[in-house]
């Protein structure tokens, strides 16, 4: 069981200087204890999520600057910065950067489950990770991606 440390997480810093680079998104922890999880992320150009599960945790994004362009449960929106975005544990959602510009956001689950590991595990996969390695690793750590609309 992890507990919540007290203290102070400086902008531009994350826990232990960590910086995970996730399929090209750049993922900085802010905080991480069993109840929840926290990390800045920015998504540069034509980067995404693409439709997935959590069935174990919900999910939320503060938007700090860009937009993004989610589906969740089926239905297309916008989140600008200010905006929260709320993703309940087992409903469907996606993630894009379809702008010319970067976005950054603040993600956080609760509990915190297994992401934070997934994130080590993905970490350094680089562009031409095997698709198929990221979902079945994913699964692991009780992040479920959903195949793509074409293979239904």
């Amino acid at each position: 069981m992890t507990t919540l440390t007290g203290g102070l997480t400086k902008a531009g810093d994350g826990i232990d200087n960590i910086r995970w680079n996730i399929l090209g998104q750049i993922y900085v922890p802010k905080h991480n204890c069993e109840s929840s999880f926290s990390w800045h992320a920015t998504f540069p150009v034509g980067t995404f999520v693409p439709p997935h599960i959590h069935p174990t945790q919900d999910e939320f994004i503060y938007m700090l600057s860009g937009r993004l362009d989610f589906v969740l449960d089926g239905k297309e929106g916008v989140a600008e910065p200010g905006d929260t975005l709320k993703l309940p544990r087992g409903i469907p959602h996606g993630l894009f950067n379809k702008t010319d510009t970067d976005f950054k956001c603040l993600f956080w689950v609760s509990p915190t489950a297994r992401l934070y590991d997934l994130f080590w595990a993905l970490h350094n996969l680089g562009p031409d990770a095997d698709p198929a390695e990221v979902v079945a690793v994913s699964a692991k750590h009780e992040v479920d991606f959903l195949p793509p609309p074409d293979a239904e």
